[in-house]
């Protein structure tokens, strides 16, 4: 019975102030929305960062006029370096090749390019990538050796650009979940003061506080659970838009989030928002009405 008096007037009070659940949980969806994204992101940038330092290389480019002896001693320095996990030369020919493959939609440009104009190099995989500073200062005053070129360097920018993208969405999600609290709260203090007889009442015949608190923190709770859905339904549509629209290209930079990664956030976004929900409407009952 008592169970069945708590149901019914959360979605009476849930019904009461129509408009400002629904406000509250618009509101919890945009948060949880980009609470879930930007996690997925955060997730993703750091697949992405294990997957390219993987790949990684550092070049040695030789000088023009390199002897045979200068190129077999760092060949053999290299091959014997701790930091160095492999080691590939690459010659005149083979660097040509790689050219023409790199810039092939680009012919007036290979055209202008003999393969004698290109230096030798050694190409290197790090055991550590991020040890990158190690091999230049080792080798950048060697003999022979023209320049030293890191790729990890380029992809610190491109992480960085991401990066910013990733506390973007996460202060953004700060904001909204703030905006959020501060809607449950208040609707907790309207419904309460809209029933305040009724509470009265209800402890002059000794109900328990968690009988009397039970149906406000329930219905802050649902709207809760409600906005988590509805930002999973928006994360949904948004993977479906970047898989068959505009932002399919960038599949090319960002490895593609899953559907399982997508519904694997609810039971998270799910439980952020009915608990934090649940606490802000409790605590309002305890501070704010003192029931």
């Amino acid at each position: 019975m008592r169970m069945k008096y708590v149901l019914s007037e959360v979605l009476v009070g849930l019904w009461r102030n129509v408009t400002m659940t629904i406000a509250m949980i618009i509101t919890m969806a945009v948060s949880l929305f980009m609470l879930g994204g930007s996690g997925l992101l955060y997730q993703k940038v750091g697949d992405m960062k294990d997957l390219y330092y993987e790949n990684v290389e550092v070049s040695i480019f030789l000088k023009t006029d390199v002897s045979e002896q200068q190129r077999t001693d760092l060949d053999s320095k290299l091959k014997g370096d701790p930091l160095v996990k492999e080691v590939t030369y690459v010659n005149k020919d083979e660097a040509y090749n790689r050219f023409k493959q790199m810039y092939a939609d680009a012919p007036d440009l290979v055209n202008a390019v003999k393969p004698d104009q290109l230096p030798e190099s050694f190409r290197l995989k790090l055991k550590n990538p991020e040890q990158y500073k190690n091999i230049y200062d080792q080798y950048k005053d060697t003999e022979g050796v023209d320049e030293i070129v890191d790729q990890s360097k380029l992809l610190d920018k491109v992480f960085g650009v991401l990066t910013g993208i990733q506390n973007f969405a996460l202060a953004i999600a700060i904001v909204m979940a703030v905006a959020a609290l501060l809607l449950v709260a208040n609707t907790i203090q309207v419904a309460a003061y809209s029933k305040r007889r009724e509470v009265a009442v209800m402890k002059l015949v000794g109900a328990s506080n968690w009988f009397i608190q039970a149906p406000f923190v329930l219905e802050a709770v649902v709207a809760g659970l409600f906005g988590s859905i509805l930002g999973l339904l928006a994360l949904i549509g948004v993977k479906l838009v970047a898989g068959g629209g505009s932002l399919a290209a960038l599949e090319g930079l960002i490895t593609p989030i899953s559907w399982s990664e997508i519904l694997l956030t609810f039971p998270l976004m799910a439980a952020v928002g009915g608990l934090v929900s649940a606490v802000t409407a409790w605590v309002t009952l305890r501070f704010y009405l003192r029931v």
